[in-house]
């Protein structure tokens, strides 16, 4: 019995021409991941805050900082505006922001005071800082 021909190989690339991975990702909610080497994924937590006058000082910065968007950019607004978001910050992730954040946040309202003192919000943001620094 004789051999029948041997069948062509099938074309396709060579080892060395092969394509990398492909990744598909659809949409993901509530996860952290990372693909390729040498990746890390950081996820942060939101915590919220821990009692209630911090939430109402979240609440009453988060009103400023609305407010504050619909006023022209000052040196003075844009301090106040980076402590405001510093202070969110941090309850959201911590439960409560630290007294020398807070401090810090009270200094720069103050120098905003003839802006601020006029919205219901800044004065809303002054009132929970006095409660929570007890002045």
């Amino acid at each position: 019995m004789t051999p029948g021909p041997t069948p062509a190989p099938t074309p396709g690339p060579a080892p060395d021409e092969r394509p990398g991975p492909t990744v598909h990702i659809g949409s993901v909610t509530g996860s952290a991941f990372a693909v390729g080497d040498h990746n890390t994924v950081t996820q942060h937590q939101h915590v919220g805050p821990t009692d209630e006058t911090q939430a109402e000082l979240l609440r009453a910065v988060r009103e400023l900082r609305a407010d504050l968007a619909r006023f022209v950019t000052t040196d003075t607004t844009e301090v106040l505006d980076a402590e405001l978001v510093s202070v969110a910050d941090e309850i959201e992730t911590a439960g409560a922001a630290e007294p020398g954040r807070l401090g810090r946040l009270q200094r720069a309202l103050d120098a905003a005071g003839a802006l601020t003192g006029t919205l219901a919000s800044g004065v809303a943001v002054a009132e929970a800082l006095s409660a929570l620094l007890g002045g």
